[in-house]
């Protein structure tokens, strides 16, 4: 098998398009069947670049932007290295919950980067900033039925709430997974490199 490296480093301005790519192919390819085809039809990857562009520059203690980039281009279709393979983000609550003090914004992964541990190093990495900026806990907010859901109690998520919401003019039903402490979740980040 040939060796894969994938590094994990902070989000800039200047990897805008590439985290929007990543934003609209994972939910291109995740939520078909589960939100409107006419919202993931109209997706826009500029329109998401300059979403991401501003979360990206609005780094500071406790909340920011993670990137996963293929260092070695195995993951590329072009064999370049240097592609953003997955994104995170990250920060106080946009809705706060109780006994959980930050909120994991975002986690997405193209297809090609699912299953090599990628999106483990980053839940991790965002812990491991949280914890730097004194945030101890958290959690997210995912669709109930998303069948990624499972990958956040693989890492020791609980769920600890659900909500119905509207999306795209859908009902739909979120559930939360939250970590009471999240030192465990940030000692994930010292697996091994990705092979």
């Amino acid at each position: 098998m040939t060796e894969t490296t994938v590094a994990i480093r902070e989000a800039n301005a200047a990897d805008a398009a590439g985290v929007a790519r990543v934003h609209v192919q994972s939910w291109r390819s995740t939520y078909p069947g589960l939100i409107p085809d006419s919202f993931l039809v109209g997706l826009s990857e500029p329109a998401a670049a300059a979403r991401w562009r501003a979360v990206a520059e609005a780094r500071g203690p406790g909340h920011g932007a993670i990137v996963a980039v293929d260092a070695t281009g195995h993951l590329s279709p072009d064999r370049a290295p240097g592609r953003i393979v997955g994104i995170a983000s990250f920060g106080a609550w946009r809705t706060a919950m109780e006994n959980y003090a930050g909120e994991f914004h975002a986690l997405y992964l193209l297809d090609e980067a699912k299953g090599l541990g990628v999106g483990r190093r980053l839940m991790a990495a965002m812990a491991e900033r949280m914890l730097a900026a004194n945030v101890g806990s958290a959690a997210v907010w995912c669709l109930s039925d998303n069948p990624s859901r499972w990958f956040y109690e693989r890492l020791g998520g609980v769920r600890v709430a659900e909500r119905p919401i509207r999306f795209a003019g859908a009902p739909l039903l979120e559930v939360a997974y939250g970590w009471r402490d999240l030192a465990p979740l940030a000692r994930l980040s010292a697996g091994p490199e990705l092979r």
